[in-house]
């Protein structure tokens, strides 16, 4: 991992940062990466930055910060992970985080409030507040900072490589002629459609297994809760759609994968999902 000198320029702010820059950011854009590594030294008396070549690397980083503020520049798969490092780490409580979006997807950075552009959202880190954010947390320790979405049965293939949107195209070529060379994978999953699945809010069933359904999402409702909506299968008339706020969001039945912020996950049998209310900090632009 290489570490960058810390810029001794004065600074509006007293905070002293950690910047580190996710690969894929480097690989995808490396001007705005530039333009904001470039705001942020500039903004920040002692600004550290790191350019981690892998997951590793950007964990030891986050580790050492010490009582450096971390400024993620990334996408959203970057954030994901600083907040579930983090977490893991029990230090979430604690730690305000700041991203700069660069990468591939972003939708989530700015559905939490932070600016698209480099400068922008470069200076919403040098100027902007904490906003407290309420996190689901499952039983196997991941996190969800937005939405979770359960589509049909074989409607979700595991993610991709986070690297293939900003792969060379020869490598692009190579993986190609792999895929067209290796013998044919088996279904994930027997068919697609409907799928019979129990979920629980709080302890209540709201769909039970003898009713099949299509989709479940579970998005941020109000402050310390989650809305859930549990679309069931129908035949003719479309059945109305089941919802409710909830704290604890168990979802068992059939092996179902699915997908929580950027990332596919499972399939597993059973999950259980608790929102905790200001469990994490973004810095975005004051209002």
């Amino acid at each position: 991992m290489a570490e960058v000198a810390t810029s001794g320029t004065s600074s509006a702010t007293s905070d002293q940062l950690l910047v580190v820059i996710d690969p894929v950011a480097r690989r995808a854009d490396g001007e705005s990466v530039r333009i904001a590594r470039d705001v942020l030294r500039a903004g920040a008396a002692g600004a550290k930055v790191c350019l981690p070549d892998g997951p590793e690397e950007f964990a030891r980083a986050l580790a050492r910060r010490g009582s450096r503020r971390p400024v993620v520049v990334g996408d959203d798969r970057a954030l994901v992970r600083a907040v579930e490092l983090l977490h893991r780490q029990r230090e979430l409580a604690g730690c305000a985080l700041s991203l700069v979006p660069v990468g591939g997807s972003v939708s989530l950075a700015r559905a939490l409030g932070v600016p698209s552009g480099a400068v922008a959202a470069a200076r919403a880190v040098l100027d902007g507040a904490e906003r407290r954010m309420d996190l689901m947390v499952d039983d196997s320790d991941g996190v969800v900072l937005g939405a979770l979405r359960i589509p049909p049965l074989g409607a979700v293939s595991p993610e991709r490589d986070a690297a293939d949107g900003v792969a060379h195209p020869w490598l692009r070529t190579c993986r190609s002629l792999v895929r067209t060379l290796a013998p044919a994978r088996p279904p994930a999953a027997p068919g697609s459609g409907p799928t019979r699945l129990r979920v629980e809010v709080d302890g209540e069933t709201l769909v039970d297994l003898h009713q099949s359904v299509e989709a479940v999402s579970v998005v941020p409702g109000a402050s310390g809760t989650a809305h859930v909506e549990v679309r069931p299968s129908s035949v003719g008339a479309e059945a109305s759609p089941l919802s409710a706020e909830a704290r604890t969001i168990t979802v068992s039945g059939a092996h179902f994968r699915y997908r929580a912020d950027a990332a596919v996950s499972g399939p597993v049998r059973t999950r259980t999902w608790e929102v905790r209310e200001g469990a994490w900090g973004l810095t975005v632009p004051s209002r």
